[in-house]
């Protein structure tokens, strides 16, 4: 595969020793430690997962081992922040992500981790490289701002063999540079002030959910960044009833909360981002080279699907008969629907509101605003509202207000 080039040749070209391992070194951590020590190894190759996995079996103790080892290079996928600082918890030894295209002849950013990084760039263009991230119409994207990642520079590739119309499609004039040529690479990134690029996702794992434009990669970026997760890769699941939703598979340290991942991720992201389910996995599916195999992901049924909200049982009539009405609506068993929980936390959205108003007006024989359920979000309050007729002087002006409050304090709180 196209790292193999590089991998095989730079230490040649440098004249350097190049030890080889076989499969089942690979997959033992005990027997890659001996080798290191044995052949006085100074740098290693990993895909983020295959490093994880050999992180997860080794331990300070084993400083000893890994005296020669100067450095560690990972490259091919996603390195997540959680597996850097478990890293420099036992070790030294620094991490460099790397990040590039066969297009590119592979690799063509480098950043120099630390245990003081909050976030894991891909960071700095090589030598003879150039990178550029890009809007609609090839536009220069300012800092901070997301956009499409484009490569030029020596190391571009001529095209696709016997492929004319891929190789236009992907191999552009560089509109700043008359004569030269830009890769597309499909990927989403931003420059950081420092200089550094952060990668955001895949361009092409952009969904539509509800009217929404959803970009896969950046949930699972910001979620990759909660340092108690290891791994993580986010889906749309359909229910039986056939109503989408978004679903967060992920590894993660134990005595995790789901109610603290989904705080973090509504710290970054617009409500309509964060996934109505997360589901805690002992191991991602991964391909014959160790990147991760979103095909081979397990139905969610059965494996401990959670909403990641406490659970509090009914107190009254009114709010079993909720209960009911939500089970019908959501899709859900009665006894994973809690009292306390945000109807939009449990995979409600703004074409459901309509059926619960509909069946809540007819249950309870009121007229009750879709407005105001937008501000009785949980089952305890809607119940309460019900039976204290709170509806009947809900003005519907405070809440176009609270509306455009809301929005207003998003607007400051992003600087936009």
């Amino acid at each position: 595969f196209d790292v193999s080039v590089w991998e095989l040749f730079m230490p040649l070209c440098w004249g350097c020793k190049m030890v080889l391992c076989n499969k089942d070194d690979i997959y033992s951590p005990t027997r890659l430690l001996s080798i290191i020590s044995k052949e006085g190894v100074s740098c290693l190759h990993f895909v983020p997962s295959m490093l994880k996995a050999f992180n997860a079996d080794i331990e300070v103790s084993d400083k000893e081992s890994l005296k020669t080892l100067r450095c560690v290079v990972t490259s091919g996928e996603e390195l997540p922040l959680g597996l850097v600082a478990d890293w420099y918890k036992k070790f030294e030894i620094p991490i460099y992500n790397l990040y590039g295209p066969t297009e590119a002849s592979v690799d063509v950013t480098y950043y120099n981790t630390s245990k003081d990084d909050i976030i894991i760039p891909i960071g700095k263009p090589i030598a003879n490289t150039q990178l550029y991230i890009l809007g609609e119409s090839l536009v220069l994207q300012p800092i901070g701002i997301i956009g499409e990642l484009y490569i030029g520079g020596d190391g571009l590739a001529r095209g696709y063999l016997n492929r004319p119309e891929l190789t236009s499609e992907k191999f552009i004039e560089n509109p700043f540079q008359e004569g030269e040529r830009l890769y597309k690479t499909g990927d989403l990134g931003r420059w950081l002030p420092d200089g550094n690029i952060e990668f955001i996702g895949r361009k092409d794992s952009q969904v539509k959910l509800r009217g929404y434009r959803i970009e896969l990669g950046e949930i699972e970026h910001v979620l990759q960044g909660y340092t108690q997760v290891s791994s993580c890769c986010v889906v749309i699941k359909e229910s039986s009833i056939g109503d989408k939703d978004l679903v967060a598979y992920y590894l993660g340290e134990e005595g995790l909360r789901v109610q603290d991942l989904r705080a973090y991720l509504g710290e970054s992201l617009p409500s309509y981002m964060v996934p109505s389910y997360f589901v805690p996995l002992e191991v991602m599916p991964l391909t014959s080279n160790g990147k991760l195999d979103r095909k081979s992901l397990p139905n969610p049924e059965g494996l401990g699907i959670s909403t990641g909200i406490e659970y509090v049982a009914p107190k009254n009539k009114e709010e079993e008969q909720l209960v009911d009405i939500w089970s019908e609506i959501l899709g859900l068993p009665e006894g994973d629907i809690s009292t306390i929980a945000n109807f939009f936390e449990l995979g409600g959205n703004s074409i459901k509101i309509l059926r619960l108003q509909k069946m809540i007006n007819k249950v309870f024989n009121s007229n009750i605003e879709v407005a105001v359920l937008f501000k009785y979000y949980s089952i305890e309050n809607q119940a309460k509202m019900i039976k204290t007729d709170l509806y009947k002087d809900y003005d519907l002006e405070d809440t176009i207000e609270d509306s455009i409050a809301g929005i207003e304090k998003k607007i400051e709180l992003f600087n936009l």
